[in-house]
């Protein structure tokens, strides 16, 4: 697996992978978190509402960043193959679509949990595993009855 590799040339800390699926049906999501002690935990997720690649990679490290917080980790170096994600949060890329402004604002509030909180970008070959989990929670079929109410940025 590609994630090994990054973390072999990374310092211990926690990890969080994140990647966006996007086409013209169906949105997914994935997320690995790397513990300290080297756990890991999967999460995926299929958006039921339409966006873009770009606003699918936020997503994904929107819902990241969340579990991070929710588990009380204080420093996380944050890896994903989106150029412009990573560009955007450094504030060296503007954001000119105007979808993307609330993603990255959501983005940068959920940076001051932190006492650190680093993004970089890998390229597309160490990030397959968060990506196949991204498609495959793309491609899962849903009882239309069940969803869950979409949070409003």
């Amino acid at each position: 697996m590609h994630i090994d590799k990054v973390e072999q040339d990374e310092k211990p800390g926690w990890k969080l992978f994140f990647d966006g699926f996007a086409n013209m049906k169906t949105v997914g999501i994935g997320v690995v978190l790397i513990s300290e002690t080297g756990l890991h935990y999967h999460v995926t997720a299929q958006l039921r509402f339409y966006c873009t690649k770009n606003m699918a990679e936020y997503e994904a490290c929107i819902l990241g960043l969340r579990l991070v917080v929710d588990m009380g980790v204080q420093e996380v170096l944050v890896l994903g193959d989106s150029d412009l994600l990573v560009h955007q949060i450094h504030g060296e890329w503007g954001t000119r679509y105007l979808k993307l402004i609330p993603y990255r604002h959501c983005l940068h509030d959920l940076c001051q949990w932190f006492r650190s909180a680093k993004f970089r970008h890998i390229p597309r070959i160490h990030n397959e595993v968060v990506d196949g989990l991204a498609t495959l929670a793309s491609m899962l079929h849903h009882p239309d009855k069940v969803y869950v109410d979409p949070l409003h940025i």
